[in-house]
């Protein structure tokens, strides 16, 4: 049987890498995006040319409402829902002597509530079998400065990931959370000159950025059957930065 995947934030970035790749890996995919909806087509044009299926449904992850509607979306078009991986997040940098705080809530409305609203759907309607995957991010251990806002909405994330994959005993689900360290997404280099950058690349042994692609193939492991044995788990996919 077909497997259908909801991917929130796939309109770019680590997003629409995991949504490509799991189309290439046989899975349906809806591509949930919040306001990049010409890039959000674009991903399910290339899906569908590349002989897949997807659809694209816009939905606020911290929207109830719209959350509900992305899974009605995916059963109406797929039949169902087994896998679903939340990569939307917002990132917003500062001290946290300076953090406007406004700021902080609205990044918080995204990552924590967003990812609780998505995971707790998640948990009501994926199909026995399936598989859950949030994300998180490397900082969590590294603590970079300027990142605490952010970091804080990620230590939630991975606690509440941690939390339901117990909460799904006897339903053969499997829930993670991918922690990506430095990649070259808009989202991480926006704001950071070449030095700055050069020298985060040069911080895991592998003497790189990791790339969307990088971070995909994890979660489509996570999202398939080759990782079911993985579960409750937080993946650090970072090269090995410390």
């Amino acid at each position: 049987m077909e497997r259908v995947a909801i991917v929130t934030g796939a309109s770019r970035g680590i997003g629409r890498a995991i949504a490509t790749t799991l189309a290439a890996a046989g899975q349906a995919v809806v591509v949930g995006y919040g306001g990049s909806e010409k890039s959000a087509h674009e991903v399910v044009e290339k899906i569908t040319a590349d002989g897949g299926r997807a659809i694209a449904v816009q939905a606020d992850v911290a929207d109830e409402q719209a959350v509900a509607a992305l899974f009605d979306a995916a059963t109406e078009a797929f039949g169902g829902v087994d896998v679903v991986v939340n990569a939307a997040g917002k990132m917003v940098l500062s001290p946290i002597a300076d953090l406007d705080l406004d700021a902080l809530d609205d990044m918080h409305r995204t990552n924590i509530r967003g990812t609780f609203v998505v995971a707790r759907e998640a948990a009501r309607r994926v199909r026995d079998g399936g598989a859950i995957v949030t994300f998180s991010t490397s900082v969590v251990g590294l603590r970079f400065p300027s990142y605490g806002g952010y970091v804080a909405s990620k230590g939630a994330v991975e606690a509440l990931t941690l939390i339901l994959a117990r909460e799904m005993r006897g339903r053969q689900i499997t829930v993670n959370a991918v922690a990506p360290g430095p990649t070259a997404t808009d989202l991480f280099l926006n704001g950071k000159d070449e030095a700055t950058i050069e020298h985060l690349a040069k911080q895991p042994p592998l003497e790189r950025l990791g790339q969307p692609e990088d971070i995909a193939r994890v979660v489509a492991f996570l999202a398939g059957p080759e990782g079911h044995w993985v579960n409750g788990q937080v993946i650090r996919a970072n090269g090995g930065i410390v």
